[in-house]
């Protein structure tokens, strides 16, 4: 029963740290763009620097 009155501090603590974590990172911009990473991989370069070079 006594290790409840750590714990229970404790895990409030961790949800109210990971929530901050949470916030300060969507703040900061971080979930702005999620399917441009994804499909830039998919982008062949070398095919964009043929169709520059043609007239």
């Amino acid at each position: 029963m006594e290790s409840l009155y750590l714990l229970v501090p404790l895990s409030i603590a961790l949800v109210f740290g990971a929530l901050w974590v949470f916030f300060k990172a969507s703040d900061d911009g971080q979930f702005e763009d999620l399917e441009g990473p994804a499909l830039r991989i998919l982008h062949d370069a070398d095919a964009d620097l043929g169709k520059k070079n043609q007239p």
